[in-house]
């Protein structure tokens, strides 16, 4: 092997870069994997706004699935304990948390780490190894990655388009749950939401109603089991909250935010019912304040809870979830647009104009 080509952020607002780096040899339990396919988040789009400060330059990509093709010494066996070897297909856990801090230890919310450090995110390319992102031919793993071997029942597809956004809303499902019966709100039809009405679905949620658009993500959102659907082009805050009251009579029982823009939030707290429970999931980055009354909160007694990013736990319960029912269907139809690594730049940029239900690259 002689050079890796990856695309890379270089600076805020500006097209992607292909540049080529040396291929690397695997140290003490480490991997080399060959990238077969690469999802484009929408965190990513947060990353190129600069909405979260990451080292520049950076290789975007944290949902990945790929080959392994060679091992370090010390690592034999994945995160479930099943044997590793060259040439199987695995994906990983994006982060890596130290397991020494105060929240590893203490508070037991290790997505919180004080040195945790994800794939995609916060690794500058121009210090060695430089390849710690998906986008990209290749990339190291390092040593203390959760990896997970893929059965072959389950493809690329249905993995990469799940992405990070089921294993982020089981995550976020476990701190408010969903019960069964319950009417639920999910605001927000890209990928997070899509996930967070499938976790729904699976948890026995009642009416689920989804807020979003434009109208092909509604049309996911309805083969994902969504009773209505309800688009926000077109429509009033008001409107929206009149229709959810129809459907729910007193206000849902939950209500997962899914957004990322923050006008979203006090949209949200009006949909829920008095004593129901309100689930931020939506605001991994910063994309500025909101101003409403804190009486809201009061007077409804209501249950608000915030969730970020997710533990290897969370992708393992994930990757069983995908082979359950209809959903390893269902995510893989998610993916609309596959790219080549070249048209990097176009496919995050098919993500941040809302045209893909999934995009992806495949290098």
């Amino acid at each position: 092997m002689t050079g890796v080509r990856a695309a890379v952020l270089a600076a805020y607002h500006q097209p992607l870069e292909i540049r080529e780096f040396p291929a690397p040899e695997p140290g003490l339990g480490e991997a080399l994997v060959r990238v077969r396919m690469a999802g484009i988040c929408g965190t990513d789009v947060h990353l190129w706004k600069g909405e979260l400060p990451v080292p520049l330059p950076v290789i975007l990509g944290h949902e990945t699935a790929g080959v392994i093709e060679s091992l370090g010494d010390g690592l034999t066996v994945d995160w479930r304990g099943d044997p590793l070897r060259p040439g199987d297909r695995v994906t990983w856990a994006s982060s890596i948390a130290c397991g020494e801090c105060f929240h590893c230890r203490v508070t037991r919310q290790p997505t919180r780490c004080f040195t945790r450090k994800a794939y995609g995110i916060s690794y500058c390319c121009d210090e060695s190894p430089h390849l710690r992102g998906g986008y990209a031919e290749r990339i190291l793993l390092r040593r203390g990655t959760s990896i997970f071997k893929l059965p072959d029942s389950l493809p690329d597809l249905a993995v990469v388009g799940a992405g990070c956004a089921l294993a982020t809303a089981i995550h976020g499902t476990q701190h408010a749950p969903v019960r069964w019966g319950e009417s639920v709100v999910i605001q927000g039809s890209g990928p997070v939401g899509q996930a967070a009405l499938a976790v729904a679905r699976q948890s026995g949620a009642g009416r689920i109603i989804m807020i979003g658009g434009p109208e092909h993500r509604l049309a996911i959102s309805r083969e994902f089991g969504a009773d209505v659907t309800i688009p926000v082009e077109g429509t009033t805050v008001e409107q929206r909250r009149q229709r959810v009251m129809e459907e729910t009579r007193y206000g849902a029982d939950a209500v997962v935010e899914c957004v990322g823009h923050p006008d979203a939030v006090n949209e949200g707290i009006e949909l829920c019912r008095d004593g129901g429970r309100f689930l931020v999931l939506g605001q991994y980055a910063n994309a500025g304040n909101i101003s409403f009354n804190p009486h809201l909160i009061t007077r409804k007694q209501l249950h608000i809870q915030g969730s970020w990013g997710f533990e290897p736990r969370h992708v393992d319960a994930a990757l069983r979830m995908l082979e359950l029912g209809p959903w390893r269907e269902r995510f893989s139809a998610q993916v609309t647009h596959r790219y080549p690594l070249e048209q990097a730049h176009e496919a995050l940029m098919t993500v941040k104009d809302w045209r893909s239900g999934k995009a992806v690259i495949e290098p």
